[in-house]
């Protein structure tokens, strides 16, 4: 009957009428799956390969480069530049294991070293009794609140001597604006860190750390300063 057909055709026509309503009202409040905010420039996907170390109880209960509490038995890690809050998965390239850890310290600061595993990530890959490894690294994700990354900066020594460190940096300063000496509290006691200039990209930066390679004879390498970025200014 006909009056039967129409009641069909709007017991139909009602749930399509509410699940357009529904999709208009979330449009109209802006509703939209919730992504991670990257900074910009944030090297997702970034890969690289190298010696690893891990870094415990001299340090645990220190304060880490992001202002944290370092806790040696959670999965973190120090690296030199990749932005603090970096979700990285660390591949041994000799076991085979793997972990993933967040970047919320600097370092290593020993020579050909790529990353330093707290002694909860060490034990994941199984690592700890050789004390380094072999690792791949590969960044996945970012755990943080997005900002400018700081300036990249060059260091080209380390000084328990205060009035040392300060006649590097002045010997610096023409030709590289932006050196700095960084005090920093170790196990064995403060010391003053010289870094050169300051950088926008790895290129330049690794230009730089060539140059003064060669006038220092030393053996600098590329570290990201957090405390100033290009956004607020010069140091």
């Amino acid at each position: 009957m006909p009056g039967e057909k129409r009641t069909s055709t709007s017991r139909l026509l009602l749930p399509l009428f509410a699940l357009l309503l529904t999709t208009w009202l979330h449009g109209c409040s802006g509703w939209s799956p919730a992504r991670p905010s990257y900074p910009p420039g944030y090297p997702l996907g970034f890969v690289e390969r190298g010696s690893a170390s891990w870094y415990g109880p001299g340090f645990h209960g220190n304060r880490t480069a992001n202002g944290e509490v370092y806790d040696m038995h959670k999965l973190t890690a120090a690296h030199r530049t990749l932005p603090l809050g970096s979700v990285a998965v660390v591949r041994s390239l000799t076991t085979g294991r793997q972990v993933t850890v967040r970047i919320n310290d600097r370092g290593p600061f020993a020579r050909g070293r790529i990353l330093d595993l707290s002694l909860a990530g060490a034990q994941a890959v199984g690592m700890v009794g050789r004390g380094t490894d072999d690792i791949e690294l590969r960044v996945i994700s970012y755990q943080g609140r997005a900002g400018e990354m700081g300036w990249l900066r060059v260091q080209v020594g380390s000084f328990a001597d205060p009035s040392n460190a300060q006649a590097l940096v002045q010997r610096l300063r023409n030709a590289y604006p932006g050196s700095r000496a960084v005090a920093v509290d170790l196990p064995d006691g403060r010391r003053y860190r010289v870094y050169a200039g300051q950088f926008r990209t790895e290129a330049d930066a690794e230009q730089a750390a060539a140059h003064l390679k060669r006038a220092l004879d030393t053996d600098p390498f590329i570290v990201r300063d957090d405390s100033e970025s290009p956004a607020t200014g010069n140091p």
